[in-house]
């Protein structure tokens, strides 16, 4: 069968299928081709698409991952320990004054602590209802502030409304687990101006966040004799109201008591419950006297929303109890705390015995401030020292303790996300105007706190590091908290994680160094060389996001991201970030500035961690290269100083000839003119912005020899120190102003809503920093010393005088100063950085 198949196909006699199947053949062939062409267009297809799948879940797996960077916390351990601020492990310091946003409360170092405060009002008066509770510009008080406070045990201060004076003191008493005992004494005394003796309420309340429970206790139907409570973190408490009495003489005043005790959602909501819950129904009669009716307490109830049985707020509720006592000027009135496991308490802190306690706290606190500052033995007179004291213990009594999640985005994330739930013990710049921690600020804050207590300094820094995420970004604003985001406007509450401010720890970081190695021995300083070991990883990641992401265009060249981009409503688009706010930069924000405050951040940076890294026995070979490059002036001389200016500059893409004009609106023919579009004022732009350095002279032109970047010999030195004496540029007889006087940009508004901020004013940080540099080249060998030492003297002068003559005549300090008058301006009282006053007073730099 085989043979004949293959004869029938090879055969002779077959030629005629041989013919047949030579075309037939060929085309068989044809098609088998065609058939593997399409087979491998269609597996290339279909590896196509199964790659175009992978890439694209891919993609969404790294925009996921991406997007989650943003609230992943450092991996590395945290630098504190959960339980640090516990009353097991910080005794001395778990009750405090942490709530500076009120006129007086206290509260636990605790994520959810019980709170406490105090309010009051003037009755009969021709306002309404005149409350004081949170600190306020508006209550337009004569002055208030801590006038002593040691950041641990005591306070004393005044407040001073318009015709009586409250002094608020406190003290505690360490025993038990759970924190010890404190009371506060309030009294009340009538101005000599005032025309008859005032009648005022004073409301004393605790508050639960959320855990914890309050118990009142009633007598004579009316009278809140004492609170009982019980949280995790206090376990057994009780809070006793004393009667009010004269004064010294112990003897009895008549009031008129009223209480509430209800529930609230948040504790920014206590002055609305209050508010809300006031009637006048009650009447006052003592017994030599008119009756007259009084506004008090009365019920409360939570508002609902409009039809419907739901409250109108959905957080968790927590207790809220007050107790107001009505009692008319000159008066003394005590509150007592005590803690159920202090059980070997000798007698009540209250009376004479809170009386001996307070005064040997003072005398305390006199001894340690004059060992600390010596400004008795320099000279200065009880008036400037207590000055002094005021405005370091306005420092520490501003502390806060804040708890909350922080609102952050980033550029893979559609919408704002909540950032893990984190505790920070930090200063604040303003009790009144900005209760809450801002990272540029706070390395301020603790140059001088870290004179006066170390162990302040490491934990505040240490609380901040500890909110550091995985990319090594810390949120420059931290907003904790229901009470601290009520008071900020909606349009800065998220954070975006390519936005930076001025690495200002090292500057404290800096202090603790030198202490460590001035006196290694020292008991406050021991504790150092740990807290280093324990911040170093995060420290690292710090630094680093600061070289990666702020990078400028060229090499060793530095750029604040998170300027504001619409540059048609801004004069010069702000840079927030910079911490300088309004200071004039390049005309159109981009990718190719630089900018020479930030190049010089980063040059004291390096130069910190690679002080850190030696001290620790870690690689600090890279640090140091970093620090050398940075501070080499030849190099910065190429890239920020401008021979036009005969100053260091910005570069950017830039023009000066800008203005706000009235926008040019279309109106239609015929409109009404109360439907006429508002015109705005907008910027023109006369001539096209160039490549260019921008020469603003000011506080940024100042800053390689703000931080000592320049070398004593460096003739650029000798331009900064001529244009900072120049009174028609930088020098008043009240400290540096932020802008040349002769620049275009000095006092010019922003936009029709933005005044002049950074364009003029005085600001006290900056010139501290100016008369430390000052200090050090004097003390410097090199051609300018002679020229630094005159100014420094006038300098500092200057600024002292000025500061201290504006606190006696206004009874604050001040934000900022007035170039032309002196005059405090701004928000008050603003003991931040502003108090760094006190270490030009004591020329400790």
């Amino acid at each position: 069968m085989g043979r004949q198949r293959k004869r029938v196909v090879t055969g002779e006699a077959a030629p005629p299928p041989r013919i047949d199947e030579k075309p037939t053949a060929f085309p068989r062939k044809e098609k088998k081709k065609k058939v593997d062409i399409g087979k491998v267009f269609i597996n290339i297809s279909i590896g196509l698409c199964i790659f175009s799948l992978i890439w694209f879940f891919y993609a969404l797996y790294m925009r996921s991952s991406l997007s989650k960077r943003v609230i992943t916390l450092h991996p590395s351990h945290p630098v504190l320990d959960a339980n640090s601020s516990s009353a097991k492990v910080s005794t001395e310091r778990f009750w405090g004054s942490y709530r500076p946003q009120v006129y007086l409360g206290m509260k636990t170092r605790s994520p959810r602590s019980i709170v406490t405060g105090m309010m009051w009002m003037r009755q009969f008066s021709d306002m309404d209802v005149n409350l004081r509770h949170t600190c306020e510009q508006g209550d337009r008080l004569q002055g208030y502030g801590w006038m002593m406070h040691d950041g641990i045990t005591f306070g004393v201060q005044e407040i001073r409304d318009n015709d009586f004076t409250l002094t608020t003191e406190f003290v505690k008493r360490m025993g038990g687990g759970h924190g010890g005992d404190w009371t506060w004494r309030i009294t009340a005394k009538q101005h000599s101006s005032a025309p008859q003796a005032p009648v005022i309420s004073l409301m004393f309340y605790a508050a639960a966040d959320t855990q914890g429970s309050l118990e009142a206790h009633i007598e004579d139907r009316s009278r809140l004799a004492s609170i009982t409570g019980f949280s995790e973190e206090l376990g057994n408490f009780k809070i006793s109201f004393r009667k009010p009495v004269t004064g010294e003489s112990s003897s009895a005043k008549y009031a008129s008591y009223n209480y509430l005790q209800t529930v609230s959602p948040g504790l920014e909501k206590h002055s609305d419950i209050v508010k809300q819950s006031l009637n006048r129904r009650f009447v006052y009669s003592p017994p030599s006297g008119e009756k007259r009716h009084y506004i008090a307490v009365d019920t409360y109830k939570p508002p609902h929303h409009q039809n419907q049985q739901k409250p109108a707020d959905t957080r968790k509720e927590g207790a809220f109890v007050l107790h107001q006592v009505t009692v008319q000027m000159p008066f003394q009135i005590e509150v007592l705390f005590e803690s159920g496991s202090f059980h070997s308490r000798p007698n009540q802190l209250v009376g004479s015995v809170m009386t001996q306690e307070l005064e040997r706290r003072k005398a305390e606190f006199d001894s340690k401030f004059e060992k600390t500052f010596g400004l008795e033995s320099k000279g200065y007179s009880q008036a400037h020292v207590k000055f002094g004291k005021a405005a370091l213990s306005n420092m520490l009594g501003g502390m806060g303790y804040f708890y909350g999640q922080s609102v952050v985005q980033s550029v893979y994330n559609e919408y704002p996300l909540l950032y893990p739930e984190g505790a920070l013990f930090t200063a604040v710049p303003s009790r009144s105007f900005y209760p809450r921690g801002f990272l540029w600020d706070e390395g301020f804050h603790q140059l001088l706190l870290s004179k006066w207590d170390p162990q302040v300094t490491r934990e505040s820094i240490a609380h901040w590091i500890d909110l550091i995420n995985m990319e090594g970004w810390i949120p420059r604003e931290q907003i904790l908290g229901d009470e601290a985001r009520s008071k900020v406007p909606a349009e800065f509450v998220v954070q975006r994680n390519e936005n930076a401010n001025p690495p200002t720890l090292f500057l404290a970081l800096q202090k603790l160094i030198e202490q460590l190695n001035s006196n290694p021995e020292k008991a406050t300083s021991q504790p150092t060389l740990p807290f280093l070991r324990r911040l170093f990883p995060r420290l690292k990641t710090w630094f680093e996001w600061y070289n990666t992401t702020q990078t400028g265009p060229l090499p060793n060249s530095y750029r604040w991201r998170g300027r504001d981009k619409d540059t048609n409503l801004f004069l010069n688009p702000k840079t927030l970030t910079s911490g300088l706010d309004d200071y004039p930069r390049a005309s159109h924000p981009s990718a190719e500035e630089r900018h020479v405050d930030l190049h010089c951040w980063m040059a004291l940076s390096s130069g910190i961690m690679a002080s850190i890294a030696r001290l620790l026995g870690e690689p600090h070979q890279d640090y140091e290269l970093t620090h050398h490059v940075l501070s080499d002036n030849d190099k910065l001389n190429e890239l920020h100083w401008s021979d036009q200016l005969h100053a260091f500059s910005d570069f950017g893409n830039h023009t000066q000839a800008v203005s706000l004009q009235q926008e040019k609106v279309y109106v239609p023919p015929g409109q009404p003119r109360h439907q006429f579009p508002v015109a705005r004022l907008v910027r023109s732009v006369r001539r096209a912005p160039k490549l260019q350095f921008v020469n603003a002279l000011g506080y940024v032109s100042l800053f390689p020899f703000l931080l000592q970047i320049l070398t004593p010999d460096s003739p650029k030195l000798e331009h900064i120190l001529r244009d900072m004496r120049d009174s028609n540029k930088l020098w008043t007889p009240y400290g540096l102003r932020s802008i040349s006087k002769s620049d275009p940009m000095y006092m010019k508004r922003n936009t029709e809503h933005d005044a002049p901020y950074w364009r003029g004013p005085i600001w006290i940080n900056i010139n501290y920093l100016a008369v430390r540099a000052l200090h050090h080249y004097s003390n410097t060998e090199g051609p300018y010393q002679e020229m630094a030492a005159a100014l420094y003297e006038e300098l500092r002068t200057n600024i002292i005088n000025n500061v201290y003559r504006q606190y006696v005549e206004t009874g604050y300090i001040w934000e900022q100063y007035n170039d032309g008058t002196g005059r405090g301006q701004g928000s008050h009282p603003f003991t931040g950085w502003s108090s760094l006053t006190v270490l030009m007073m004591a020329e400790q730099y």
